[in-house]
């Protein structure tokens, strides 16, 4: 099968999906006129069933293979995936086309095209012509400033208590694994891609793009979450993030290096974390998740428990002053954040005898 084959069959399945689903669903909730083409939505969901498809044939039998950790069995993984399957089958094409779009028709362009008869506030093609002559570096811009403005924000999620106590849903997984990124509260999902939006906004990147960013960045994602032993060698490890290195964003907190842990915040490119002093490389497979008691009892509920025990932290965190001072902090049984220079979070883990138990067997594995 050539290209322009490939090509066709692709606009016929965004066709049918648009015309069987996607119009009929958004007309019966009366949003169909928010939503801009229903064409882009249907392609919106075609990339997140062809990111599926890679998660589920390929990055999940490599788990098989080479896994970094050997786990006793995958119950707790299974979780994720329904978060998974809701951010990229739903709650990402709706953001996209039913926030996104408003905010732009908004702000004054025309909706379902960002740039088309608005300028944006910084026209990347204007100041550098080259970029509008070759939309792929147009778009390979895109995503750096993308990524730039992510690492930023994640480093932010792990200094502001009010926003790890919506983050810490993510980290409480102690077998991180290919399902695993789209485990995360969905408050912070919102205010993660209100940001992203948003700057994208300023640079001109029209809802289409958008989406296709969010989509890559969920597959780099994907991938850098596996649980592999994967590394891309002395070089490319500082080309691109990989499993081994994000692996490391994940370990549990070390007693004797404290610290350690606030490292590896990079999405796609390292270079963020090198340039800024956070990267972390050549060291040894940690046990993965928090030592935090409140956070860690996460893995024992579902979902919706998850995502009504974030709430609770989020709003003790905002409502105090801890939750606005940067740093570390574990959380109380009143769910506010409590300073972690207060408290010795590793054996505040060996209290909750389960996790303790966890932590020692995969250490001598």
């Amino acid at each position: 099968m050539n290209l322009f084959a490939i090509t066709e069959l692709w606009e016929q399945a965004v066709s049918w999906l648009s015309t069987h689903f996607v119009v009929p669903v958004f007309s019966a909730l009366h949003v169909l006129e928010l939503s801009g083409d229903p064409k882009e939505i249907a392609q919106a969901m075609l990339l997140g069933l062809t990111q599926l498809a890679i998660i589920a044939l390929i990055f999940r039998p490599l788990e098989n293979v080479i896994p970094a950790e050997r786990w006793p069995d995958r119950k707790s993984t299974w979780v994720d995936i329904e978060y998974t399957l809701i951010i990229l089958l739903g709650l990402l094409p709706l953001f996209t086309y039913l926030v996104l779009n408003p905010l732009i028709h908004w702000l004054g362009a025309d909706t379902g095209a960002a740039t088309a008869d608005s300028e944006p506030l910084i026209n990347l093609a204007g100041i550098f012509p080259v970029l509008g002559q070759h939309p792929l570096l147009m778009f390979l811009v895109y995503y750096l400033i993308y990524d730039f403005v992510y690492y930023w924000m994640h480093r932010s999620q792990h200094l502001m208590p009010w926003f790890w106590a919506l983050h810490s849903v993510h980290h409480s997984q102690r077998h991180v694994s290919c399902w695993t990124n789209d485990r995360d509260s969905y408050l912070a999902g919102l205010i993660e891609a209100l940001i992203l939006a948003s700057v994208g906004l300023v640079i001109g990147v029209a809802p289409s793009e958008f989406a296709l960013l969010m989509l890559l960045g969920e597959l780099v994602q994907n991938f850098s979450h596996a649980n592999v032993r994967i590394s891309f060698g002395p070089v490319f490890e500082k080309v691109l993030v990989g499993p081994k290195f994000h692996r490391l964003h994940h370990m549990i907190v070390d007693p004797a290096r404290p610290g350690l842990h606030n490292c590896n915040f990079s999405q796609a490119f390292p270079v963020w974390d090198i340039l800024f002093g956070t990267a972390l490389y050549h060291e040894p497979p940690h046990p993965t998740g928090v030592c935090d008691p409140m956070v860690d009892s996460d893995s024992n509920v579902g979902l919706i428990g998850q995502q009504w025990a974030a709430l609770r932290r989020f709003w003790g965190a905002v409502s105090c002053k801890a939750g606005w001072t940067p740093g570390d902090v574990a959380f109380g049984p009143d769910y506010r954040p409590i300073p972690s220079q207060h408290l010795d979070l590793f054996a505040m883990a060996s209290t909750n005898t389960h996790l303790a138990e966890i932590a020692a067997n995969r250490l001598k594995q």
